[in-house]
């Protein structure tokens, strides 16, 4: 599908769902306010006990399920393909990877423009890399998936082989230049996603995330309160102009639009927090009867687990990194996106839209299992091959078809480091569950 025909077709579905029911310009009643705000602070987290219990959550939703705990093992993934006494991986293109690309860190993604797309919509770990190590990562993380929807194994080796296939079919000359698919193009459990997100409105997300279109973040669980300095500093963050130029980006929005800031809090995510600064911030849009809401998502850049290319040209601001990889790599999210400080923190911000989903699958059909893979393979082929020329595309290409054997028609190299981290990670899961098990029991 063109770019134009697409924009026309979804457009109004996206931004024409935030600005019918994203103005709420009165406040609500102060007892409503106060519900959340006046609570007791021995019923609220406090800043001092951030770590501890961030390290709690992380650790009980590794050990939901062993897919789960590949999502939070990054540093080991690369710590363990690096320790393998396998042959070495072939040196792709110094290209922008993910670095994390597993399937939850795929789905549909919104564009300042109005289009929809599946993209890659987390790019904290995103480094001038091995592309090798993009493919690796998504392959570990579909056997891991087809593991725990109890999938043979010959499923499993089915799946490599048609990854590979959207990978390279990215790489073709007339794949160049498309940045959406056709709902045909999608197996049924993307497009069922893809049909979800394009129906979602503000009212969805602010449900969702704050429990209500009430201009206020509920302290509880899921947000805990900021400091006097934390609320100081997110005050005057959005005072700044660029934060203005930022949110008013949106198609559906007026250039001239104020910003206020209603309400900010820390965000409780799990994993992803650990150790770092995440917040969420509310802010008005415009005034009166044309006021809209939004949330705002201010995170810590931290260092890349991935490894780096040698004498790679990456800025050195951390912000700055996630920011220019993803403008690379998924360019409706890094057109969202703006690095920054905070606090002597270097962080980027975005602005959470409706429309961006996680793909989630916790259960894999038999019968969209090798679809699925080869359809996000070929999302992060997009990704990798908009990067290179046409020379670039045609030796990676040609190496990926190297290195093949009779019965497995993928790289061996793929295939033989997803055998021993798929060992790896079933090994350390079990450990990891051992270990959160008795812990339990002792509190």
């Amino acid at each position: 599908m063109s770019t134009a025909a697409h924009a026309k077709a979804i457009s109004g579905g996206i931004h024409g769902a935030i600005t019918e029911t994203s103005t709420h310009a009165a406040l609500p009643p102060e007892s409503v306010v106060a519900k959340y705000h006046r609570m007791k602070r021995s019923d609220l987290t406090q800043p001092e006990d951030r770590a501890a219990l961030l390290a709690a959550v992380r650790n009980r939703k590794m050990a939901a399920s062993a897919h789960a705990y590949v999502r939070g093992t990054t540093e080991r993934f690369y710590q363990w393909l690096q320790a393998s006494d396998r042959r070495p991986l072939p040196e792709g293109p110094p290209i922008w990877i993910c670095g994390d690309c597993h399937v939850g860190n795929l789905g549909p993604v919104a564009s300042t423009d109005g289009l929809l797309a599946i993209q890659i919509r987390d790019l904290d770990q995103t480094v001038l890399g091995n592309p090798a190590h993009d493919l690796i990562r998504l392959a570990l993380s579909l056997a891991m998936a087809a593991r725990g929807s109890d999938l043979p194994g010959v499923t499993t080796a089915r799946m490599m082989e048609r990854m590979i296939e959207g990978y390279e079919a990215a790489f073709a000359p007339a794949a160049q230049g498309e940045t959406t698919d056709s709902s045909q193009d999608m197996p049924k459990i993307v497009r069922s996603l893809m049909r979800e997100a394009r129906g979602r409105s503000w009212k969805h997300l602010a449900d969702e995330r704050i429990e209500g279109v009430e201009p206020v973040i509920p302290l509880g669980k899921r947000f805990w309160p900021l400091t006097k300095a934390e609320r100081k500093a997110v005050k005057s963050l959005f005072d700044e102009e660029t934060i203005r130029r930022l949110v008013t980006s949106l198609r559906s929005r007026d250039d001239a639009d104020s910003l206020k800031v209603l309400d900010s809090a820390y965000w409780r995510k799990g994993c992803s927090s650990l150790g770092r600064l995440r917040l969420v911030v509310l802010v008005a849009i415009g005034k009166g009867k044309t006021e809209q809401h939004c949330l705002i998502d201010v995170k810590e850049a931290i260092s890349a687990a991935a490894p780096c290319a040698d004498q790679a040209d990456m800025p050195d601001d951390g912000g700055d990194r996630v920011v220019t990889g993803a403008q690379h790599l998924s360019p409706f999210l890094g057109d969202r996106m703006l690095a920054t400080r905070l606090l002597g923190k270097s962080v980027f911000i975005r602005e959470l839209l409706p429309q961006d989903l996680k793909l989630e699958i916790e259960r894999l059909p038999r019968d969209e299992a090798t679809a699925v893979a080869e359809f996000l393979a070929r999302v992060v082929g997009r990704a990798h091959a908009r990067q290179l020329d046409a020379a670039g595309r045609k030796a990676w290409a040609g190496e990926l078809k190297r290195n093949r054997s009779k019965t497995l028609d993928a790289p061996s190299w793929l295939w033989n480091s997803v055998v021993d981290l798929v060992a790896l990670h079933e090994a350390a899961y079990l450990e990891h569950c051992r270990r959160y098990a008795n812990t339990a029991a002792n509190k």
